[in-house]
């Protein structure tokens, strides 16, 4: 038999009589139930899924196209870039030893370790720090910490968290009545000591769910992984027994920052002033994790890197430090074309499956079965398969 199916010169506006256009779900599944000529254009890397086919024994065609796009990937620290964008909060901050963003980019926030306290500030453009300004609102910790080091916030901007050295080696929990608005902030008189574990709490990080807490300690060189049974709340966290040294890259650590999915988390240093790069093989437990043999260096920009953030999509990075009490933008986006991969069941003509169009282009594939898709043949569109 001889089949060649062609709708390379159309987006499908002009559907064949008999002939419905289908509905594509998640990542690129197919719903067969729902047609038979499919439309996709990758937002990122793709790996097609034919769901619902017809009943076994029944034969079947369909028609994809598929318009090649470029995707832009975060957390590229092997690429990363210094944007000549910077901050200074030297007229708040003398020694400025944490920093932390609102999830949409518009607030910063940065924690001195001399005066003891958390400082506001807005940005008129998202993750712009160059349009940042100081609009006067601060939060003491003193009363809880003198000597405070990591910041974090969690539970979408109500509660927020410091970590110092002076009083038992403890993170505080604090209290937001309004989201991200340190004027409305009080002490949740909540704690957990981690001295147990490392005399200097240095860096913090949460999992996305509040459900485990990360602590890069200091004195010991390691991150120390904890589960909270209620999420967000210190006072219901206990130590995994878990935990990762990072000291043959950098003896003296000050923070630490995960990628969204937990699949990767970074350490600046100050023994070489350096960000670092490691994965984790099961998300969010620390003792899968593996250097990456990936660091970018800020010493050009600052010699005393203490704070460590990212833009929420990861194409972002951001260093402060109590040299130049500057906080730094870098560039940790990378682009390239997104990839498309098939279904195991798919036999191609030529026995080799074609990759994804260049940016811009379309390329049309045709499939059809015979036995109710135990197995697909597939070629591009003006193929011939004999």
């Amino acid at each position: 038999m001889s089949l060649v199916i062609d709708y390379s010169n159309g987006v499908f506006e002009a559907v064949p009589s008999g002939e419905t256009v289908g509905t594509i779900t998640g990542n690129a599944t197919l719903d067969l139930t729902s047609g038979n000529l499919f439309n996709h254009t990758p937002t990122a890397n793709t790996t097609f899924v034919f769901s619902n086919p017809p009943t076994t024994g029944s034969a079947y065609d369909m028609t994809l196209k598929v318009v090649g796009a470029n995707v832009t990937s975060g957390y590229d620290l092997a690429n990363a870039s210094y944007d000549s964008v910077s901050f200074s909060v030297t007229s708040q901050a003398a020694v400025p030893t944490g920093l932390a963003f609102k999830s949409d980019g518009t607030k910063m926030f940065v924690v001195d370790g001399t005066t003891d306290t958390v400082y506001e500030y807005s940005l008129s453009t998202a993750w712009d720090v160059s349009s940042a300004s100081y609009g006067s609102v601060s939060f003491s910790v003193s009363s809880q910490e003198t000597n405070p080091h990591s910041l974090a916030f969690g539970d979408s901007g109500t509660k927020m968290y410091v970590g110092g050295t002076t009083n038992n080696d403890s993170v505080y929990q604090y209290s937001l009545s309004t989201a991200w608005d340190l004027s409305s902030a009080s002490y949740a008189s909540k704690s957990l000591d981690v001295s147990s574990q490392s005399n200097g709490p240095y860096g913090l990080a949460f999992k996305s769910d509040g459900t485990k807490l990360f602590v890069l300690g200091n004195a010991n060189d390691t991150v120390y992984q904890y589960s909270l049974s209620t999420a967000w709340d210190l006072s219901t966290a206990s130590y995994d027994s878990v935990s990762f040294s990072v000291t043959t890259q950098d003896n003296i650590p000050h923070d630490i920052s995960f990628n969204l999915d937990g699949t990767k988390f970074f350490v600046v240093g100050t023994q070489n002033d350096s960000v670092y790069q490691y994965s984790l093989s099961t998300a969010w437990d620390i003792s899968s994790a593996s250097y990456d043999s990936v660091s970018f260096s800020v010493t050009t920009q600052e010699g005393l890197p203490l704070g460590l953030a990212f833009k929420s999509d990861g194409t972002k990075m951001y260093v402060v430090g109590s040299f130049q009490d500057t906080v730094y933008q870098y560039s940790t986006g990378s682009t390239s074309l997104a990839t498309i991969a098939w279904p195991s069941s798919v036999k191609w003509a030529g026995g080799t499956a074609p990759s994804a169009p260049a940016n811009g282009e379309k390329d049309v594939y045709n499939f059809f079965t015979l036995d109710g898709g135990t197995t697909y043949y597939g070629f591009q569109a003006g193929d011939a398969m004999a």
